[in-house]
């Protein structure tokens, strides 16, 4: 008999060879053969991943720069000024500061400025002598102290501020707003206040710690006074003192400016209110956060939906790929790579959209351009999360089509 040789033992198995693997680069061409192949879908599926994460870019971006706003006008104007308005009586009328208050206030050893304005409430200011003069335009007239400026960080935009000599006589400075309202953006201009007509001597810049100034027309106090019928009872005072004393000086204030009623007083830090500002922007940046999070979760619906299509129009794509020896775990990564990308383009489009609206925003607005490293970490890293959630199950579902099954649909 002729005996055969073989190359294995009796009875032992023959090797089967190697199952081969994808380098990093094969699994990112094979996953991007989806995308190529169907640009339009692909396109409209990344559509929105990008509306989502532009979204989420832009709010963060135009939350920082608002912050950066907030934070250099407070670095410039400080956080020690403080104010004195008359409150109410215990019967609910409107009290008065005494008439000497500002300087009764100047005596606490910590303050360092004091200034104040009042309000003249029987004056209108308006552009012509012809307009209805019961019509404020909302625009208050107030007397005002000549170290007004220095107290509450105020400048002259145009023109010049009241001196000694205009003081007393019939010059006004206009606030940033008042002078919008007005129609007055050069100084020298006429405008009819109280019944009698003034000068325009110059027009102020923005105060951000006291906007009630930038929508007053401010008289001198003794011009005021004579002209006006103005009480000489301030409504309004200014203080600053050192940064550490502020808050001892708030408590001493309503009695050193109305001894008789301090519990008529109010006092108050503009300050914080610029500290709500940011309070309340914070509260609206997470809101749109989370608007921006049901736009990102709708667009990796989106993503999930086509890569379904994608596994059931390439079928006998996978069939064919499983026939040659690709293993499942291959077919999942293909599919996993193409969803990925999907949400990685959405990603990449949706940062340059949400830099570009926040660039615009901040520049429009006249703030710091800030663009925070951390949104357009986490705006890449939510696209590739969406991507890879939305990606699995049509991955899976690809790695688990048997060859028969996805030959025999062809």
């Amino acid at each position: 008999m002729t005996s055969t040789r073989n190359d294995a033992p009796t009875g032992t198995p023959a090797r089967l060879p190697r199952p081969t693997r994808l380098n990093p680069g094969d699994v990112i061409r094979v996953g991007l053969v989806g995308v190529r192949g169907r640009p339009l879908r692909a396109c409209l599926s990344a559509l929105g991943i990008a509306i989502g994460i532009a979204a989420m870019v832009a709010i963060f971006g135009i939350a920082a720069g608002s912050k950066a706003e907030v934070d250099a006008q407070l670095a410039k104007v400080g956080t020690n000024l403080l104010t004195i308005k008359p409150g109410e009586s215990l019967f609910g009328t409107p009290s008065k500061l005494p008439a000497e208050s500002v300087g009764m206030v100047r005596r606490i050893a910590q303050v360092q400025t004091a200034s104040a304005v009042g309000a003249v409430t029987e004056a209108t200011v308006h552009r012509t002598d012809k307009t209805d003069q019961r019509d404020t335009g909302g625009i208050a007239v107030q007397a005002t102290r000549l170290d007004l400026p220095a107290t509450i960080g105020a400048t002259v935009g145009k023109g010049t501020w009241l001196n000694k000599a205009t003081a007393k006589y019939p010059a006004v400075v206009l606030g940033s707003v008042a002078a919008h309202r007005l129609g007055i953006d050069t100084p020298g201009a006429p405008v009819y206040l109280g019944g009698q007509w003034f000068t325009v001597s110059g027009i102020l810049n923005p105060v951000p710690l006291a906007p009630e100034i930038d929508r007053s027309a401010l008289v001198g106090w003794e011009a005021a006074a004579t002209r006006l019928h103005f009480d000489r009872h301030p409504t309004t005072i200014y203080t600053r003192s050192a940064d550490e004393a502020v808050t001892d000086v708030r408590t001493l204030l309503p009695r050193a400016a109305n001894p008789a009623h301090p519990e008529e007083v109010q006092v108050s830090r503009p300050s914080d209110a610029l500290g709500l500002k940011q309070e309340i922007g914070s509260t609206l940046k997470n809101l749109l956060l989370g608007l921006g999070g049901v736009a990102l979760l709708v667009g990796g619906v989106g993503v999930a939906n086509t890569m379904v299509i994608s596994v059931l129009e390439r079928r006998p794509e996978i069939g064919l790929r499983r026939a040659l020896g690709s293993s499942r775990g291959q077919i999942r990564l293909q599919f996993l790579t193409e969803s990925v990308a999907l949400s990685g383009l959405g990603g990449l489009v949706g940062v340059a959209l949400g830099m570009s609206v926040s660039i615009s925003w901040a520049l429009d607005r006249g703030w710091p351009v800030t663009l925070p490293a951390e949104a357009v970490v986490a705006g890449m890293t939510a696209a590739a999360t969406i991507g890879a959630l939305a990606g699995l199950y049509p991955a899976t579902r690809a790695a688990r089509t048997s060859p028969a099954e996805a030959l025999a649909s062809n």
